[in-house]
């Protein structure tokens, strides 16, 4: 990153203006309550307890449809003329670009430092179930969706909210909740998923080349380098959702490919610590003693790391999946529950296990400064190295194999963050349609600033304000799931619908016949609602 005076000088008057906001919210969002000597942050409460009453009242969908949501991403109920722009594959692809970030390999080395390895199997329990309440948000995201005259769909919690909570009577609530939402999604789009992901993807290249060069650490370099970005992503985002589904049905299966294959070359390398570090895992998840907290601890750190990582129940994601090709919502909410699979029960684990495997001089540090209750990124080595901590013990892990792998999670960094920028501009752009309007000059101007600010994130750190996007984006997350424990019932009648779609593709049914079915049954329920005493049939939205 440039260290020139001027950089220095904004980054210090930013950092000091946005201060005393983004240490207040801070404060509340992120409010802690000791448990056995751990701090517990209630919003990841929040977000984990969403997951376990999705579910059990769903009843274990995320595991029972687990073969229906594959068959669906393999394209085998594919409808080409159901309304939408991407495919399922895409749709979920683009999803998970947006997810799978910096925080897969950063966030977790932190995680296994403080809370130890057995930080891992909570991490994996809370990613099981975020399952479910992704495939909530994302079925509610198509079910509001709004198609335009040239068909491009528009979607999330600032539809869901609004329209959703209409329908329940409570059209006020809905409204200011649906705006919060938007400005909440925004504003982290031009921060956290955009400025941050340049800044970090830059120092891990300026420390990998340090030895070599000092160009990316200058002004030059680093200037050069956010141009760079800023012009590819520019060529994606313009294209829209389904420029991005193209780029990303392509990058998201390689990224992954290329890290978790990094990965198990650094645990063959390190085969024989396998048994003892599995071993540590599992006892360190139970243990009532541990590097901070013991069980507590490590079930803390693995929900945190977790519930951070995948975003279920945040309302990112359904602005994604809303875009896809269906006309049965839920068949994409069963896509979506596949998304906390991939972001964390195998990018997170993976990286979690390679750390813990590989150990390395800086986790051993790390840990060691978690253990007396300082910060593992000031433990010594971890501080000096510059850059994120977490990806310094992550690099240090990977050095133990062979002293150029760090260079194959430096392209790892990259692709990760670049395709975060790619998802969160689309993100970014619903959430500015939706407060400014979706005129082509308002589209354009967004474009323009987000670019900019990609440029920017080479430049300039702006920490405090990279915070304050953090407490915005988790913030909404609590306005979200309020609306989604008052629309799970809808939800529950589109899951019946769609396996009955499934059940009748399967015994040789013809679209046009499902159609009829499903048509004719709709006709008996409003009819059956009509004679009901309580005649309170509420529309259930569009379907689209």
């Amino acid at each position: 990153m440039a260290s020139e005076s001027w950089t220095d000088s904004v980054d210090e008057a930013v950092n000091d203006f946005f201060e005393p906001v983004a240490e207040f919210l801070t404060d509340v969002v992120f409010f802690d309550v000791r448990l056995f000597d751990a701090d517990f942050p209630l919003i990841v409460g929040w977000l984990a307890l969403a997951g376990l009453v999705f579910t059990l009242y769903f009843g274990f969908a995320q595991f029972r449809h687990l073969r229906t949501a594959l068959r669906f991403v393999s394209g085998k109920y594919e409808q080409k003329d159901a309304p939408g722009e991407i495919s399922h594959f895409q749709a979920l692809t683009s999803a998970v670009s947006g997810t799978v970030g910096l925080g897969n390999i950063a966030g977790v080395a932190i995680a296994v430092s403080i809370g130890g390895p057995g930080a891992t199997f909570w991490m994996i329990l809370c990613g099981l179930l975020g399952m479910a309440t992704k495939f909530v948000e994302c079925t509610l995201g198509v079910k509001y969706r709004e198609i335009d005259a040239e068909g491009r769909v528009s979607g999330g919690p600032m539809y869901y909210l609004r329209k959703g909570l209409a329908e329940r009577g409570l059209a006020g609530l809905g409204t200011v909740l649906s705006l919060a939402s938007a400005v909440m999604i925004l504003f982290f789009g031009f921060v956290g998923g955009n400025l941050f992901q340049v800044n970090q993807s830059l120092e891990q290249l300026g420390t990998v080349t340090e030895d070599h060069t000092d160009f990316f650490t200058g002004s030059g370099g680093s200037l050069l380098f956010g141009v760079v970005v800023a012009a590819l992503a520019s060529l994606v985002i313009i294209g829209g959702i389904r420029s991005i589904g193209r780029v990303t049905s392509r990058l998201v299966p390689a990224m992954a490919i290329i890290y978790v294959t990094a990965c198990l070359i650094v645990i063959g390398f390190n085969v024989a610590e396998v048994p003892d570090a599995v071993g540590a895992i599992v006892s360190g998840a139970f243990s009532p003693e541990g590097v901070t907290g013991g069980v507590i601890g490590a079930l803390i750190q693995g929900f945190r790391r977790a519930a951070f990582s995948n975003e279920a129940g945040i309302g990112s994601a359904p602005i994604a999946h809303s875009a896809v090709k269906t006309k049965r919502p839920a068949s994409e909410g069963l896509v979506a529950l596949l998304e906390p699979f991939v972001d964390t029960v195998i990018i997170c684990t993976m990286t979690a296990l390679t750390i813990v495997i590989a150990g390395g001089p800086l986790y051993d540090a790390a840990r060691d400064t978690a253990a007396g209750g300082g910060d593992p990124a000031t433990a010594e080595g971890v501080a000096e190295v510059g850059g994120d901590p977490g990806i310094a013990i992550t690099s240090d892990a990977f050095d133990t194999a062979l002293p150029w792998f760090p260079w194959v999670l430096t392209v790892a960094v990259f692709l990760f963050a670049f395709s975060t920028i790619i998802t969160w501009g689309y993100y970014g752009l619903k959430a500015w349609t939706h407060l400014f309007g979706a005129s082509r000059t308002s589209e354009y101007l967004y474009k323009g600033v987000f670019c900019l600010l990609t440029v920017a994130g080479a430049l300039l750190s702006l920490g405090t304000l990279v915070d304050l996007a953090d407490c915005f984006l988790f913030l909404g997350a609590v306005f979200n799931i309020i609306g989604l424990y008052l629309l799970a019932p809808l939800v529950k009648r589109e899951l019946k619908r769609v396996l009955a779609y499934v059940r009748r593709r399967d015994e040789g049914w013809t679209e046009e016949q499902i159609d009829a079915a499903e048509a004719a049954e709709a006709a008996e329920a409003a009819e059956a609602a009509e004679a009901a005493p309580t005649a309170g049939a509420r529309p259930s939205g569009d379907g689209a």
